[in-house]
């Protein structure tokens, strides 16, 4: 045996360490690339978001005074305010979700639960998927032509339905993965100590997923809030103070819209100011709920 016959196999150990070292160069610049990529990432949206908040407080906070919240709107130049809006939306926000949220958690506790792989339970995913992905003018439109011209008038009742079947699909499909994510051992031993099936569904899983499920809410919160068409078509406004849920209904939403595109300033500050409102009212909803979840849990 000639000794170019051994060189292949002697020479592997000493390429073997170089290879290692190029590999381990490698993987730490693709390492540092995909930190950096993701910072990146990290910052353009936490800088389009200040950006945004910027914006905001900028240009509402000059209107943010107690007549706004003290005087329903009026004519422009007239000291107007956004009172009857706020009401008007803290109602139709709050049924629509007092009517939403218990049907979304018990169709996906259902869903979850119950339901499992069953062609009915297929059926009522792909229905609140496709309620999910719906234009929010198509749903305003599908309740115009339910509650609104058979009674030949719009009402807060009706912008309220709107925005219920909004938060639905939101509420259903959070409840039902947060419920899918509760290990099957604690069902299994609530069952073992001889707790019927509801009480382990109610007191074990929706309490371990209580967290999930509240997100889930408060995401339909987020969204329904801020809605201006379907309400067009189903409350439409009011520049007079009511609070009568069978007449038409002023909301936050669509006194912007009203507001935002007119010639008068005023009207074009209360418009940001309104704007400033909704965006706040919805971080301290999170913010609270957020935080009183966490207690619960210390």
């Amino acid at each position: 045996m000639t000794s170019s016959s051994l060189s292949p196999s002697l020479s592997q150990p000493a390429d073997r360490p170089q290879r290692s070292g190029v590999q381990a160069l490698r993987r730490k610049m693709v390492d540092k690339l995909a930190t950096g990529m993701s910072w990146l990432a990290m910052l353009i949206v936490v800088f389009v978001l200040g950006s945004i908040l910027w914006t905001l407080l900028k240009n509402g906070l000059p209107g943010l005074t107690l007549s706004l919240f003290t005087h329903s709107m009026g004519a422009p130049g007239g000291g107007g305010g956004l009172a009857n809006a706020i009401v008007g939306s803290l109602l139709q926000t709050g049924l629509s979700i007092l009517l939403g949220a218990p049907a979304g958690l018990l169709t996906g506790i259902f869903l979850a639960e119950y339901g499992a792989d069953s062609k009915l339970a297929r059926t009522v995913r792909f229905v609140s998927d496709m309620l999910l992905s719906a234009p929010s003018i198509l749903i305003g439109l599908f309740i115009y032509m339910l509650l609104v011209e058979p009674f030949g008038h719009f009402s807060g009742f009706s912008g309220a339905a709107a925005l219920s079947l909004m938060a639905m699909p939101i509420i259903v499909r959070t409840t039902e993965d947060m419920l899918r994510l509760v290990p099957v051992s604690m069902r299994e031993a609530g069952i073992a100590l001889g707790a019927a099936k509801w009480r382990v569904i109610l007191f074990i899983c929706v309490r371990a997923a209580r967290g999930g499920i509240m997100t889930g809410v408060l995401l339909a919160i987020a969204r329904v809030a801020g809605e201006t068409a379907p309400l067009l078509f189903t409350s439409l406004g009011n520049s007079e103070w009511s609070l009568d849920m069978r007449r038409p209904m002023a909301s936050l939403p669509v006194a912007i819209y009203q507001y935002a595109g007119s010639a008068y300033q005023d009207w074009m500050q209360q418009a940001w100011t309104g704007a400033l409102l909704v965006t706040m009212g919805v971080l301290i909803i999170n913010i609270v709920v957020r935080v009183g979840i966490r207690g619960g849990r210390s």
